[in-house]
């Protein structure tokens, strides 16, 4: 009886432990006989794809650029011998003070930053330690609201110039006025002292950037403050082409000259600055040489990003084919 009683139990263990195994198995089966179920994706049809012919303008009127001083005085296009697009240009021999070609030379205009070569120089008479570090400041900062020498920067006082110069830095130009014994407004008067004293007589100084259209000179008196300004050697060495590496070695590849400037393979270039502001059109003033004659260039309100350059080829190809023996039209006084 015992011997059946244990049977049993193994009997009813044996039987629950199957269908315990046969229940999943089971159920699998029956998940795999149904069918499976496919989800169908209707696309919707595609739409034509049109295209846009008419053309939608804002409504506001454009606002045009404020015209050039020269372009009111009635200056701009005027023709004249070489076809030059300046409305202003002048060609003097450095050495003799001959002037070969000059058009409306004595009208006092505009001169941007072509300014910065007055900044220079009087940065340089004053002797300051060019290694004296100055910051640019909040002041500085809102001269002008575009620079890539953001509020806070540590540099020298020859990097400051250096990049004026090259690069045409109004921040950098700016805080080298005020870092000067007085601030900005006796950087000013020393600028103005300066081009009395170079005899420019139809000129004035209001800013060490130029930024401002008060700065303004006849083509006359450019030629004489380009011929002071190459007797600067720092001020030829940061204003020609063949320095176009970097601005100092150790600052970053973006302190590289922007301004388009003659190439010195095209022309033997001794010192150049450009500048443009609205009220002053796009100006150039050079010392190269041509037919191994120091010339002094001057060309202001140009018309268009290239022509000053491409007047500045035209006077130089002029000049090669002049004869010899050709006289100059006067010469400064």
């Amino acid at each position: 009886m015992r011997l059946n009683r244990f049977g049993l139990m193994v009997f009813v263990f044996a039987f629950v432990w199957g269908a315990m195994n046969i229940a999943p198995a089971t159920a699998a089966s029956k998940d795999k006989d149904k069918p499976k179920s496919t989800k169908v994706v209707v696309k919707s049809p595609k739409k034509p794809r049109t295209v846009r012919v008419t053309v939608t303008r804002s409504n506001a009127p454009e606002v045009a650029a404020p015209p050039s001083l020269a372009t009111a005085l009635g200056l701009r296009g005027q023709h004249d011998d070489l076809s030059l697009k300046s409305s202003v240009a002048m060609v003097v021999n450095q050495d003799t003070k001959e002037v070969y070609f000059e058009k409306n030379p004595s009208v006092s205009l505009p001169i941007a930053s072509i300014t910065k070569l007055m900044t220079a120089m009087v940065v340089l008479d004053s002797k300051l330690p060019l290694n004296e570090t100055i910051v640019i400041n909040e002041e500085d900062a809102h001269i002008y609201k575009r620079s890539r020498l953001a509020g806070g920067t540590v540099l020298t006082r020859d990097e400051a110039l250096h990049l004026a110069l090259m690069s045409s830095e109004n921040r950098a130009a700016y805080t080298l006025g005020r870092n000067y014994p007085g601030g900005v407004p006796a950087f000013v008067d020393a600028m103005n002292r300066k081009a009395k004293e170079l005899n420019m007589d139809h000129s004035h100084f209001a800013d060490p950037t130029g930024l401002l259209s008060e700065n303004v000179a006849s083509a006359e008196d450019l030629t004489r403050m380009l011929n002071a300004a190459y007797q600067y050697k720092l001020i030829r060495e940061y204003s020609t082409w063949p320095d176009l590496t970097m601005v100092i070695a150790k600052r970053p590849q973006k302190f590289l000259n922007t301004n388009r400037l003659v190439r010195s393979g095209d022309m033997d270039i001794g010192l150049q600055k450009t500048g443009f502001i609205n009220a002053a059109g796009k100006c150039l003033v050079m010392q190269a040489r041509v037919n191994n004659t120091p010339l002094l260039l001057v060309f202001l309100d140009s018309v268009g990003t290239q022509s000053r350059f491409a007047d500045a080829v035209r006077v130089r190809d002029w000049y090669e084919r002049m004869p010899s023996g050709a006289q100059p039209i006067r010469r400064l006084m």
